[in-house]
């Protein structure tokens, strides 16, 4: 399976679908499914009906986060506070690390 551009803590913008623009956290990455789940101001979340059980006891309405896919994300540059593409290189210590295209400063 090939590596994903994105990991858990990284700030996102989303590029498309309903929460088009919406900038959020990865709060979790799905690498078999090749989807996020973004937290964040605006993200779109679905509504489901829920029966009432020991974990939701009232039931009722509630809201859970959709997954977006992997393609509809982009990093945030740390320096210039722009999405901004991926790439990969070798560190000093032989080590692959992520860095953004735009400033090539390596992401944590």
């Amino acid at each position: 399976m090939a590596k994903l551009h994105v990991k858990k803590g990284d700030t996102v913008k989303i590029i498309a679908g309903e929460s088009k623009g919406v900038i959020g956290v990865i709060k979790e990455v799905m690498p078999s499914k090749q989807r996020v789940y973004v937290e964040g101001e605006g993200v779109k979340k679905l509504k489901k009906h829920q029966k009432p059980n020991a974990k939701f006891p009232e039931g009722g309405i509630i809201e859970i986060d959709t997954p977006i896919h992997i393609s509809n994300v982009m990093v945030i540059d740390p320096k210039e506070n722009v999405p901004t593409r991926i790439g990969r290189k070798r560190d000093e210590n032989g080590k692959l690390v992520r860095y953004s295209k735009k400033s090539g400063e390596v992401l944590k």
